[in-house]
């Protein structure tokens, strides 16, 4: 039996599509997994734009709203989940690393995560509405594409602060030099792509990593799960946002 493959390791983690591994992962297939994490994102780009394509003639709203139930679908309310539990955790956890991750680990949802939840998915489906006026399908396939490429840089840059795990897993793991090159390919491609119009998303989002990481690493000392899954959702929207306000 042949073990799993990277990219479908990617695929069935960040997304809701139907995939099924015959033999469970090793170690170093998980890690490498995160390469592709910019590819995953750029396949969800693509089915999201090409939806958007196909409701460009409905009511701006209604094709907003269809469009955003896609997104959210897509990824199985993964990275939302993580928005929530961070949420919670950074307001109830007071300051304190300890209490910060035990509220993190809590299945339960308060009101600060019901409150950004609401908040980013207003924002999305806001910004959405502009887009599918716009027909700016390109914004579309750089927001998931930028999301997941954080995701790749967090865990290249960050500790991941609890052992055991998919996300020790991954950070343990991840080839780094690998890492590298998947990096600069993903960076040079986007620029070759879209020339100067690229350059305010992409520094949007490299900002909204570095305060991310900062405050990751000021609260509990590196990254989670649920703080990656929240990275994701900020910083699509940031793309989104920034993108929109200054064309």
């Amino acid at each position: 039996m042949l073990p799993p493959r990277p990219m479908f390791i990617a695929l069935q983690f960040l997304t809701a599509l139907p995939i099924r591994l015959e033999a469970a992962p090793a170690n170093e297939a998980v890690g490498r997994s995160l390469l592709f994490y910019p590819l995953v994102g750029l396949l969800i780009g693509t089915l999201l734009a090409g939806l958007g394509w196909g409701l460009s003639s409905a009511p701006a709203f209604i094709a907003a709203a269809l469009l955003l139930a896609a997104w959210v679908l897509s990824t199985g309310l993964l990275h939302l989940d993580g928005l929530a539990d961070s949420a919670d955790a950074w307001i109830g956890g007071l300051g304190d690393r300890d209490r910060t991750l035990a509220i993190m680990k809590d299945p339960r949802c308060g009101p600060a995560a019901v409150v950004i939840l609401v908040l980013v998915l207003l924002l999305k489906f806001t910004a959405l509405t502009q887009l599918i006026a716009d027909a700016n399908w390109a914004l579309l396939l750089l927001a998931p594409l930028l999301g997941r490429t954080a995701l790749l840089l967090l865990f290249f840059t960050t500790p991941y602060v609890r052992p055991g795990g998919l996300g020790s897993m991954l950070a343990d793991h991840l080839p780094r030099r690998s890492a590298k090159i998947v990096l600069l390919i993903t960076l040079t491609s986007v620029i070759a792509a879209l020339g100067v119009a690229a350059l305010w998303p992409l520094a949007a989002a490299g900002v909204t990593l570095v305060l991310a990481r900062l405050f990751m690493l000021r609260r509990i000392g590196g990254t989670t799960g649920d703080t990656a899954g929240a990275l994701v959702e900020i910083t699509e929207t940031v793309v989104l946002l920034s993108a929109l306000l200054v064309q």
